[in-house]
C-alpha cells in the first residue's frame, strides 16, 4: 500500500491547498470548463465513496461475518480495510478540494460552509481509521487469533465458541475487551464518516432538478 498512501497524502496535501489558497491553486472558479470539471470530480468522488462505505459498513461485512470462518474472515478483512480506507479517504479529499474550488470560504454561505465541514468531518474520521484505528485493529486481531488457535477455535462461523470458552479463560476475556474496544472506535469513527456523507447527499438531492 506504499503507493497508495504516497498517493493519499498528495491528494490530501492538494485538498488543503485548495480549502486555503484555491486561487493560488487553481485560479478563480470562473471558466464554465472549470467549474464543471470540479462538479464532475466532487460527485464521482462523493458516489464512489458512499457507495464504498454503504456497501462495506452494512452489506458486505455482514454477509461475510455471516458465512466465513471467523479467522478467515478477520485476515479477508485486515486485508480489505487499508485499501477501502484509503479508497475513501482519496475520494473525500478530492470531494473537498472540489466543494472548496467551488464555494470558496470567503463567499460561501453558512449552508455551504456547513456542508464543507461535513466533507471535512468525513475525511477527517476516515484517515483516523486509516492510520490510526485500523493498524491498531488488526494488530490487536493478529494477538487474539494467536490466542484462539492456541485454544483450537476461531475456525467456526460466530462467535458462539469465543464468547463460550472466555468464560473460563481470562486470557482471552481481557483480549477480547481490548479488541471490542479498538474495534469499537473505528466502527465509530466509520458510522460518522457515513453519517457526515448521508448529511451531504441531502444537500446534493436538494440541488438537483428532475
Amino acid at each position: 500500500m506504499g503507493w497508495a498512501t504516497r498517493f493519499l497524502a498528495a491528494v490530501c496535501f492538494f485538498a488543503a491547498g485548495v480549502l486555503f489558497v484555491p486561487e493560488a491553486i487553481l485560479g478563480s472558479p470562473s471558466g464554465a470548463g472549470a467549474v464543471t470539471a470540479a462538479k464532475l470530480a466532487h460527485l464521482l468522488s462523493f458516489a464512489t465513496s458512499w457507495g464504498a462505505a454503504l456497501w462495506a459498513t452494512f452489506i458486505g461485512g455482514i454477509i461475510m461475518f455471516k458465512n466465513l470462518p471467523r479467522h478467515m474472515f478477520g485476515n479477508l478483512q485486515s486485508k480489505m480495510f487499508p485499501a477501502y480506507f484509503t479508497l475513501i479517504s482519496s475520494c473525500a479529499a478530492i470531494s473537498v478540494a472540489a466543494f472548496a474550488y467551488l464555494h470558496p470560504w470567503k463567499t460561501a454561505s453558512t449552508v455551504e460552509r456547513y456542508q464543507l465541514g461535513f466533507l471535512l468531518s468525513a475525511l477527517g474520521c476516515n484517515l483516523s481509521n486509516l492510520l490510526v484505528f485500523t493498524p491498531m485493529t488488526i494488530e490487536m486481531m493478529k494477538k487474539r487469533h494467536k490466542i484462539e488457535r492456541d485454544l483450537s477455535i476461531g475456525e467456526e462461523v460466530g462467535w458462539s465458541k469465543n464468547q463460550l470458552v472466555a468464560k473460563s479463560n481470562p486470557t482471552l476475556a481481557a483480549m477480547n475487551k481490548k479488541f471490542g474496544m479498538i474495534h469499537g472506535l473505528s466502527s465509530l469513527a466509520n458510522i460518522m464518516s457515513f453519517g457526515s456523507l448521508a448529511m451531504h447527499s441531502w444537500y446534493l438531492a436538494s440541488k438537483i432538478e428532475l
